[in-house]
């Protein structure tokens, strides 16, 4: 159920146990064969599965498309804000949700530059509304076993542009990825204890910009690997997730 398709009227009949959830995505190069929309149409797909599956269960807000996004400025295209940007806006539209009187918010979720700041709004929104359940959700982490057993890629395959990304976009969109310049591997190596990937986590981490991470290509990982049919895989583990976790929210009141 989409909330900008409700009339004002149809909200007095909503139950205000509902799960809302809002999308944070991004508008960033995502190398040469994909759209710089693909944080976006990734976020929308998995929104779209979840209100197929759940229907009048979950409550979905429009998405946030432009996010924090600076760490890939060198590439012509990106759009971004500030992180303090980021936590007054997100922050007001969720104050408005809370307003009306929803208890139960998810933020989902589908860009990796959105994830410090997000934890940050959760802290600092939650510990405000101590009457409302508020969750933080990103689709590589929350179904991360899951992903790991569809990953064909090695250490670093999945990261950005890379065999997930390109999965889902043939998968969702496919007619916007160039698939003549869908490339190999590309990743560059930093200290042991700093290389990570979506699914493997660093020890610690260290600034570096995306230009930097990708020797200049905008991609990060192997999106050779990818296929529509690992695209469907993935849709489901993370979808099947995302249903799992709301449901419980649901249930919890």
């Amino acid at each position: 159920m989409r909330w900008e398709k409700l009339t004002t009227n149809e909200f007095a009949g909503l139950d205000r146990s509902i799960p809302v959830v809002l999308n944070v995505a991004a508008i960033e190069q995502h190398g040469p064969h994909l759209a710089i929309d693909t944080d976006v149409a990734i976020g929308g797909h998995f929104l779209d599965r979840l209100e197929a599956r759940m229907g009048d269960q979950v409550l979905i807000l429009p998405q946030v498309k432009v996010c924090c996004s600076e760490h890939h400025m060198e590439f012509a295209g990106t759009l971004s804000i500030r992180h303090e940007t980021f936590l007054a806006y997100v922050g007001d539209i969720l104050e408005s949700v809370v307003r009306h009187g929803f208890t139960n918010i998810v933020l989902f979720n589908s860009h990796g530059g959105n994830q410090a700041i997000g934890q940050v709004l959760l802290e600092t929104f939650g510990s405000r509304h101590r009457d409302c359940r508020m969750a933080m959700l990103t689709w590589w982490r929350l179904a991360a076993p899951e992903l790991e057993a569809i990953r064909e890629s090695g250490f670093a395959g999945v990261n950005h542009a890379c065999e997930f990304e390109t999965s889902l976009m043939l998968l969702a969109a496919p007619d916007s990825v160039r698939r003549e310049l869908i490339g190999d591997m590309s990743y560059v190596e930093t200290f042991d204890w700093a290389n990570a990937d979506m699914i493997r986590a660093a020890r610690g981490a260290l600034f570096r910009t995306m230009h930097q991470m990708s020797g200049g290509t905008g991609v990060v990982g192997d999106p050779s690997t990818a296929t529509a049919a690992k695209g469907e895989r993935i849709t489901e583990a993370v979808v099947d997730q995302m249903e799992r976790v709301i449901a419980s929210l649901a249930k919890a009141n």
